[in-house]
């Protein structure tokens, strides 16, 4: 459990990506409106350009919620599969059965 500070990146990052989504979606329908004069849309494309880097949902990462390891995540629990083998085997996973591992 040493990387509790990716976790805490992760959650500022989710932070950011609800904060600027309505006005990230806005700037895109503008930006990929064809009708529009092109001034306008080049301006949409600045702005869009201005947010942070990290309110861009393309930033998150599946992460686990313990260890913050990124490979071999578990989206319904949120844990690696390390954390699994080892929650599993401990009996803290309610419904899950250690069997031959």
């Amino acid at each position: 459990m040493a990387k509790k500070s990716m976790v805490e990146r992760e959650k500022k990052r989710q932070v950011l990506v609800d904060r600027f989504a309505k006005k990230r979606a806005a700037l895109k329908a503008i930006i990929n409106d064809q009708s529009k004069p092109m001034e306008e849309r080049f301006r949409a494309s600045l702005k869009l350009a201005e947010l942070p880097r990290n309110s861009s949902a393309t930033r998150l990462h599946n992460r686990c919620q313990l260890t913050g390891r990124p490979h071999a995540y578990y989206r319904k629990l949120k844990v690696s599969r390390i954390m699994l083998r080892e929650l599993g085997s401990s009996g803290q996973l309610p419904g899950v059965v250690k069997s031959s591992w």
